[in-house]
């Protein structure tokens, strides 16, 4: 099979095509032909090895896993003896980010628990987009931020890769959704159920006299300070994306914000699993959630991809494609 493989932290051109064995599938794994992947914020920081305490587990010197790529879809080969819940020939999407990644190739073997069926309407490349980002947005939300119906809501870049699930299944929850956006992406925000869009090249949702019971920032370019200005007396701040040294600040400092202000600034490392999987599943064919794809890459250009969502312009999610013979 081809995967494109990685030895070295490194930029996108430490990346190579090569020809690999296929995976040796495992009691409990189902073996899946790669139909179609997503490329993610993880993939470029695992790249790199940026920021470092990502090395604490991935490899301190070099990649321990060295095919990237968390989101899949695509076409059971054959399973472990002990799987039971799929068969040959079903349809399947899932989030490897616990079990290896390796999507980025022709085929993956992954853990029976980290996939679900695909939902029947769905394309592969639409279902590639979804796992990762959306898991991320519901733990997010659901889990670390407790969402009730009828809170105020604020999703701090709404249109990037977690942001647009995190409008979407805010609605669904029963939120008075709020998102936050550059100008080119209003509309697109809009069109995702958003009640209100801020436009940060505009206004400065910090300064408003509205209050969030939950802000869930993905972009995370505001001080803890600015965000507390922006929670209710009792809100919920949850970091999802952004630099590493925000990630630290509200990891060491975010308990003496709570403790202090009756505030809860939180973030947390998103763990996939197959009970949230068919949640997001359900969410997708009652038609709550839908996915955004800004472009589509082949295979062998994933380090362009990779670049592209880097610079921060993606509108949606990127998808890699597999040049496989295959229908929706």
């Amino acid at each position: 099979m081809q995967a494109m493989v990685y030895t070295t932290y490194g930029s996108p051109d430490v990346l190579k095509l090569k020809e690999l064995q296929k995976p040796i599938l495992q009691d409990d794994e189902v073996l899946i032909q790669v139909y179609t992947a997503a490329a993610n914020a993880g993939d470029w920081h695992l790249l790199r090895g940026n920021p470092f305490m990502i090395r604490l587990s991935a490899g301190l010197r070099k990649p321990k896993h060295q095919i990237l790529g968390a989101d899949v879809a695509g076409r059971v080969a054959a399973v472990g003896r002990n799987v039971t819940q799929f068969q040959p020939g079903d349809d399947v999407f899932g989030d490897l980010s616990d079990s290896g990644y390796g999507a980025f190739a022709e085929y993956v073997a992954a853990p029976a628990h980290a996939v679900a069926l695909k939902p029947a309407r769905m394309t592969f490349e639409e279902a590639a987009a979804v796992p990762s980002a959306a898991m991320t947005a519901l733990q997010g939300l659901r889990d670390q931020a407790q969402i009730q119906p009828g809170q105020n809501v604020l999703i701090n870049g709404a249109s990037g890769g977690v942001g647009l699930f995190a409008v979407q299944i805010a609605k669904a929850l029963g939120a008075e959704v709020t998102g936050v956006c550059s100008t080119r992406n209003v509309d697109m925000v809009r069109s995702l159920g958003a009640d209100h869009v801020i436009d940060y090249q505009q206004e400065d949702y910090t300064q408003h006299s509205r209050r969030y019971d939950v802000i869930l920032d993905a972009a995370a370019y505001r001080s803890l300070a600015d965000n507390q200005r922006a929670l209710a007396p009792k809100g919920v701040y949850v970091l999802v994306g952004g630099s590493g040294a925000q990630f630290l600040k509200v990891m060491v400092i975010g308990p003496w914000h709570s403790k202090k202000h009756g505030q809860q600034f939180r973030t947390f490392v998103k763990h996939p699993t197959q009970q949230n999987m068919t949640f997001v599943k359900q969410l997708l064919e009652a038609g709550s959630v839908v996915p955004v794809i800004d472009r589509c890459y082949p295979l062998h250009e994933v380090a362009e991809a990779l670049r592209y969502l880097e610079a921060g312009h993606a509108q949606g999610k990127v998808v890699i494609t597999l040049n496989h013979n295959r229908s929706m």
